[in-house]
């Protein structure tokens, strides 16, 4: 934030309505009338029309230049400032004078503060710093979570200078007890945090602890030009592990369900565990297939997620490890653009056991991942990539945003980003988009 000056005479000059009739006290200390002066305009109150035209339009009057300018809005409350460098001392007081009235007859309030050109030579260096994109989601959002998040921050070094809701405004009416709700808040921090590692610790410590989720991202370019989003299927598209529906179908649920577990977790190799799952599938009858697809259920947000992305241009991908028939049946109904996963070897109506073709594991997942930027001609940082096992950590390393979506433990500590409290849309907020932004908003 910009120094003030500490001169007394030339600190902040704050104006009520009530006061406009008063002789104005000067808010620049006596000096020449061709000193350049830096003024921070601060203007507050019930936001109404064309408020910045208004100021702006007594600025464009006199010779000065706008340095910087910002405004918010929250609940009909207009909070808008301007950083002014007028050429002349006559300039400013004559400005001050015709903004204070303008003001006035619109029943706002204005603050005046002067500011050092070493001051705001300071504030202009800071641009050199690094910037990130700090996002908090949760079914609610406290003012604890925003305390101890912004405390975090702070302790590491790294300046707020930006806050915004993303979520849609939330009814007074609206049961808490249902957990259903979601809440997002984006901060955009400045500032080079010395340890990174230490920093997504803390983050980490903090969404255990209040149950919430942060993600933290650099501010560059590609946040705003990915255009490939690629998805596991398994308990990340669907809320089933395909595998272990087919095998209560087979009698041996209990059994395939447990080495699922153990692979998504990490303990048991996937291409070992896969080819054990498989072989105690032998037997099962095709139509078995038809009646577990009908009956799968899309993760909460998932065709949110979907409808948007495609209304939006992006591309979309499943990389599973679990089966064709399904993947396809999904891309049909979400309107995806590539599904690959492991084809059923069916001979005579019954499932062998087997899979035709390479296992599609976590190397093959990063590989295809690869491929597909590739084909649709774009860098790896301009990719998304979503799972939750263990076999799918391989393409969230390399794609440029890589989400663990209620994951295992062992993943959501190895992934960069990671969202358990809300459903698969969440990853809009994440790319920056707001509630009103969202396809059926």
């Amino acid at each position: 934030m910009l120094a003030k000056t500490e001169s007394p005479i030339a600190c902040t000059t704050f104006w009520r309505s009530a006061e406009v009739s008063r002789i104005m006290p000067p808010i620049f200390p006596a000096q020449g009338v061709n000193v350049r002066e830096l003024l921070l305009i601060t203007i507050s109150g019930q936001d109404r029309p064309a408020v910045t035209s208004a100021v702006t339009r007594i600025l464009a009057q006199h010779p000065c230049r706008i340095l910087d300018i910002g405004q918010a809005v929250i609940h009909d409350h207009l909070s808008l400032g301007i950083l002014v460098e007028f050429a002349q001392h006559s300039a400013a007081s004559e400005a001050v004078k015709n903004v204070l009235y303008a003001m006035h007859e619109r029943n706002l309030q204005v603050r005046f503060a002067p500011i050092t050109e070493a001051a705001y030579r300071e504030w202009v260096a800071q641009q050199g710093k690094e910037r990130h994109i700090v996002t908090l989601l949760g079914r609610q959002i406290s003012a604890e979570d925003i305390a101890e998040l912004t405390a975090i921050l702070a302790n590491h070094g790294l300046n707020i200078d930006g806050m915004t809701r993303l979520s849609g405004r939330t009814p007074l009416d609206e049961d808490a007890s249902l957990n259903q709700g979601q809440a997002c808040i984006e901060f955009s921090a400045r500032g080079n945090p010395q340890n990174s590692a230490d920093l997504r610790a803390d983050f980490t410590e903090l969404s255990a602890r209040l149950n919430v989720d942060i993600a933290f991202q650099a501010d560059n370019m590609y946040r705003r030009t990915r255009r490939l989003v690629c998805f596991d299927m398994d308990s990340t598209l669907i809320e089933a592990e395909v595998i272990d529906e087919l095998a209560k179908a087979a009698g041996v649920g209990e059994e395939v369900a447990a080495i699922t577990e153990a692979a998504m977790r990490g303990e048991l190799d996937f291409k070992q565990s896969f080819a054990r799952r498989m072989a105690l599938l032998k037997g099962l009858d095709e139509s078995v297939l038809a009646q577990i697809a009908s009956q799968l259920r899309f993760t909460e947000g998932c065709e949110r997620l979907m409808a948007t992305l495609k209304k939006l241009g992006y591309k979309t991908a499943i990389l599973s490890g679990g089966f064709n028939y399904f993947g396809r049946f999904v891309q049909a109904h979400l309107g995806m653009d590539y599904v690959f996963a492991n084809e059923l070897e069916i001979i005579e109506g019954k499932v062998t056991g087997r899979v035709v073709g390479d296992v599609v594991d976590g190397q093959r997942k990063a590989q295809l991942l690869r491929e597909l930027a590739n084909k649709e001609n774009i860098t790896l940082e301009q990719v998304i990539a979503v799972g939750d096992g263990a076999n799918d950590l391989p393409m969230l390393s390399v794609a440029g945003l890589g989400i663990a979506f209620r994951a295992k433990p062992l993943v959501k500590a190895s992934a960069k980003q990671a969202i358990s409290t809300l459903g698969l849309d969440a990853i809009l907020y994440l790319m920056g988009l707001r509630d009103r932004d969202i396809a059926g908003e």
